[in-house]
C-alpha cells in the first residue's frame, strides 16, 4: 500500500547516498571542520547571494527550532508565532521546556501577519504590568506554513518591519523550505529570505536528505560562540561530513530545487485526483500538502487501499486529511491513489 502520510518517508536521494557512499572512508576532521561542509557552506552562500552568511548543521527541526529560540532570546523573552504554528502545536512543548512561551497569534491561513504583530507589541507595552510579563522577544514563522500555504514577498517584507521597527528578531522555520521556493507563482526567493530574516533554516530532512537542516544567519549575525551554544544544547555533530556532504550534494546543479518541482507536479496531481472526484479541499495549498475534506465514512474506506495522514475533526461527520507529496513521490504512487479514489470514493452531489 503506497503512503503519501508525511513527506519523510524514504531514505535519501540517489546522489546524496552515492555521495555519502564515495566519500564514506576518506578521513575527515569533526565537528564541521571537514572539506564536504565547508563546501555545503559555499554553495549555501551563493543560493543565498550572501558571503558572509553563518551556517550550522544540525539534525532536525524540533531540535533546530528549540536551538534557534533559546540561543537568540534573554530568559524573560517569548517567541510569537501563529495558533497553528508547529512551535505552538506539535513540538511536544520543546519551546517551554527550554524556558521560553510560545505567545500565540490568530492564523491566517497558516500565516502571521504584521498588524498582529504590531498590535500586540502595543498592548504589551501599553500594559503597566508588562514588566511582570513574557516579554515578546521573536516572531516565528514557517515557510510553507504547517498548511502548505506560503508568504508572499509583500507580506514577508511588511512582516520583517514589523519586527524590526518593534525590536524583534524574525525566525522562518524552512523544514519544506524546497516545495515553498519551487511552488507556482511564488515570489519569495533564497536571497529574499536572507535579506529580510534575522535567522532561518534550509530544511533536508525532509527534502532529499536522510537527516540535517542548515541553519543560516545572514551577513554572519550569530549569537557569540554559537559552536559552543550548540554543543550545550546536545546538538553538533561529531561526524560533521554526515551533514555536509548531503548539502554539498543537494546544493549542486540546483538539485534541491529540481526534487522539489517534483514534489509539486505530484501534489498537483493528487489535488487534481480529489477535485475530479468531487471532493472539496480545505485550503488552497500551491505546495507538497494538500488537505481535503472527508466524509468518515469515506475515511475509512480510502484507508484501506492507501495511507495518508489525519488531520483534524472538522464536524461529526467530516475530517480534513493530508496527503504529502515528497521529492521522491512515484508516479506509480500517484496512480495507485486514482484508482483507489475511483474504486471506493462516490461522487459528490
Amino acid at each position: 500500500m503506497y503512503s503519501f502520510s508525511c513527506d519523510y518517508l524514504e531514505g535519501c536521494h540517489p546522489d546524496v547516498l552515492a555521495a555519502l557512499c564515495e566519500t564514506n572512508m576518506e578521513q575527515a576532521p569533526g565537528y564541521g571542520d571537514d572539506r564536504f561542509t565547508a563546501e555545503a557552506i559555499r554553495e549555501i552562500r551563493e543560493a543565498c547571494q550572501d558571503d558572509s552568511a553563518a551556517i550550522h548543521f544540525v539534525n532536525g527541526g524540533t531540535q533546530t527550532n528549540q536551538l534557534v529560540i533559546d540561543t537568540m532570546l534573554d530568559s524573560y523573552e517569548g517567541v510569537l508565532a501563529a495558533e497553528t504554528g508547529h512551535v505552538n502545536v506539535h513540538e511536544a512543548g520543546a519551546i517551554e521546556f527550554s524556558g521560553h512561551k510560545v505567545l500565540a497569534l490568530p492564523a491566517h491561513n497558516g500565516k502571521v501577519a504584521a498588524d498582529d504583530v504590531r498590535d500586540y507589541v502595543h498592548r504589551f507595552y501599553a500594559d503597566g504590568n508588562h514588566d511582570h510579563m513574557v516579554f515578546p522577544g521573536m516572531v516565528y514563522i514557517s515557510h510553507p506554513t504547517e498548511y502548505g500555504t506560503l508568504y508572499t514577498a509583500d507580506e514577508l517584507r511588511d512582516l520583517a518591519d514589523a519586527c524590526h521597527q518593534s525590536g524583534l528578531k524574525l525566525f522562518l522555520d524552512g523544514a519544506r523550505l524546497g516545495y515553498g521556493l519551487a511552488a507556482d507563482g511564488t515570489d519569495v526567493t533564497l536571497p529574499l529570505i536572507d535579506e529580510l530574516c534575522d535567522v532561518f533554516y534550509i530544511g533536508g530532512t525532509k527534502v532529499g536528505a536522510l537527516n540535517g537542516e542548515a541553519v543560516v544567519f545572514p551577513r554572519g549575525k550569530e549569537p557569540s560562540h554559537y559552536l559552543t551554544r550548540i554543543k550545550q544544547h546536545g546538538a553538533l555533530f561529531a561526524k560533521g561530513r554526515l551533514v555536509g556532504v548531503q548539502f554539498a550534494t543537494l546544493f549542486k546543479d540546483n538539485l534541491y530545487l529540481r526534487i522539489s518541482r517534483h514534489a509539486i507536479e505530484m501534489a498537483g496531481q493528487i489535488r487534481q485526483i480529489f477535485e475530479d472526484a468531487g471532493y472539496e479541499m480545505y485550503i488552497d495549498s500551491p505546495t507538497n500538502q494538500q488537505f481535503v475534506v472527508l466524509a468518515n465514512d469515506d475515511m475509512e474506506r480510502l484507508s484501506k487501499y492507501v495511507g495518508f495522514g489525519f488531520w483534524e475533526e472538522l464536524d461529526a461527520d467530516h475530517t480534513v486529511v493530508r496527503f504529502a507529496s515528497s521529492w521522491a513521490t512515484m508516479q506509480e504512487g500517484v496512480d495507485e491513489l486514482r484508482a483507489a479514489v475511483a474504486t471506493c470514493l462516490k461522487k459528490t452531489e
